[in-house]
């Protein structure tokens, strides 16, 4: 009896250790749900090359799901629709299997927000709410990628667009991408910071591109300073972005000139200040591919992931991936 007593001991307080080592375990899937613990989601994992503490590179290994929502919660707010966050999973899954497919060492290196990043920007309640919406629009759209006949289709894509998209021919003088054709995005007018104003010194601006400059040029403009009569849109794509523009005797592109001053799109106008040169801008991006802000309008109304995806790039076709295997 004294033996059956001291077993009975002994099982209760192998229990009580057990349920006293599982506690943390409990309280996060508790808090968190299983879905968000690190690895829980069964993907593979893929090695990812990020900046460390110091600044030093560094390659750390994450789960593949975990990676694809931290980079969909780097470009996509919060509050856009599951249908529009679907189809930016796929377009972002579309270009890293692009990359590892070109890779040797298989190391991406896409920006992503990490867990840790989410939860401070968000509060502890938030950070779980936005983490499954944007591990869901991940976990729904499984493997599915964009295709053009037998390869991946370059799949680019902005916040918002001038009003319209632009055409690949026209920016690249390439005819490889016809899917990237103009598309009239018309509530991108609504968009957040759709029009804005930037005004810059004239020397400011010098100083800015003077890598492109003509060489002679910069020396006189050194000596001169440019003034409003050296600044001049020579032409427009059939977007509105600008194709041409002049600066004093160098031409360059106005994807150049945005680049060169920081500007949030190529689609711009010129007017005069007693500063300097006031630069009017329109939409925020490239311009190219999928407008965020028109796919989210189009969510709104009801369209799938998969319309959304064939407004933008006509022609192309969605299907899962089948050598994950031989790529992660």
């Amino acid at each position: 009896m004294r033996r059956y007593y001291i077993r009975q001991k002994m099982k209760s307080l192998g229990a009580f250790l057990i349920i006293l080592i599982l506690f943390p375990y409990i309280v996060s899937v508790f808090v968190n749900g299983t879905d968000i613990r690190a690895g829980s989601d069964g993907s593979p994992h893929v090695k990812v090359r990020t900046a460390g503490a110091g600044g030093e590179e560094t390659v750390v290994e994450l789960g593949w799901n975990e990676y694809l929502a931290g980079i969909l919660a780097r470009e996509m707010p919060e509050d856009y629709e599951t249908e529009a966050m679907k189809a930016q999973s796929v377009l972002i899954r579309t270009s890293l299997y692009q990359s590892l497919e070109n890779s040797e060492d298989k190391i991406l290196s896409e920006e992503y927000m990490p867990r840790s990043a989410m939860e401070k920007k968000w509060n502890l309640l938030e950070y779980k709410k936005y983490y499954r919406k944007y591990l869901s629009a991940v976990e729904e759209t499984d493997d599915m990628v964009l295709f053009y006949g037998d390869t991946y289709a370059w799949a680019p894509f902005h916040q918002s667009s001038s009003g319209m998209t632009r055409s690949a021919e026209e920016v690249t003088g390439s005819s490889d991408y016809p899917y990237l054709a103009v598309r009239e995005c018309p509530l991108d007018k609504e968009a957040d910071n759709e029009i804005q104003v930037f005004e810059f010194e004239y020397r400011e601006i010098q100083n800015l591109c003077r890598e492109f400059l003509v060489a002679e040029e910069g020396k006189e403009a050194a000596e001169t300073g440019y003034s409003f009569s050296d600044f001049e849109i020579q032409s427009y794509d059939s977007a509105g972005y600008v194709k041409s523009m002049r600066i004093g005797e160098t031409v360059c592109t106005g994807d150049r000139f945005r680049d060169a001053l920081s500007l949030p799109s190529s689609c711009f106008s010129f007017s005069e200040s007693e500063k300097g040169l006031v630069v009017t801008v329109t939409g925020n991006g490239h311009g190219l591919g999928m407008s965020q802000w028109t796919a989210n309008e189009m969510a709104k109304e009801g369209n799938t992931c998969e319309e959304i995806l064939q407004f933008f790039f006509e022609g192309t076709t969605v299907n899962r991936e089948i050598q994950e295997t031989d790529l992660l």
